[in-house]
């Protein structure tokens, strides 16, 4: 995937995801922040616990420094799956979070939950769209 449709893709799981007002206050928080890295990641729920694991996943994520975005969003075509959409200021940001007490306790507390993984795409962010 080139970073085009990266970022085609990032728009629309925002797009998706968001309400119209929080996509708006998103794309101002973009306009000021410069995000250096990017990760898009499937993550699939046990049968019958995707609700239950994106509860978990959505706790303790406000305040992790370095990140822009973290959004969380049900997969269309499969209802145990789900996609997580980060924008970070670095790669390093990223690494750092997963030591944060609340992202440990939430990974501790997710992980009976989670079936597997699919696709996992790492990218520079480089542009963004408007509507």
């Amino acid at each position: 995937m080139n970073r085009r449709q990266h970022l085609i893709a990032l728009a629309a799981a925002a797009a998706a995801l968001l309400p119209i007002a929080k996509l708006r206050a998103l794309e101002a928080m973009m306009e000021e922040a410069d995000p250096q890295y990017g990760l898009i990641g499937q993550m699939i729920a046990q049968p019958g616990q995707r609700a239950a694991l994106v509860a978990i996943l959505s706790e303790g994520t406000g305040a992790m420094p370095g990140n822009i975005a973290y959004l969380v969003g049900e997969d269309s075509a499969n209802p145990d799956a789900i996609w997580i959409v980060e924008l970070w200021d670095s790669r390093e940001a990223h690494a750092a979070s997963l030591q944060l007490p609340a992202v440990q306790a939430a990974i501790k507390k997710g992980r009976p939950l989670i079936a597997g993984f699919g696709q996992r795409i790492e990218f520079k962010p480089v542009a963004t769209a408007r509507p």
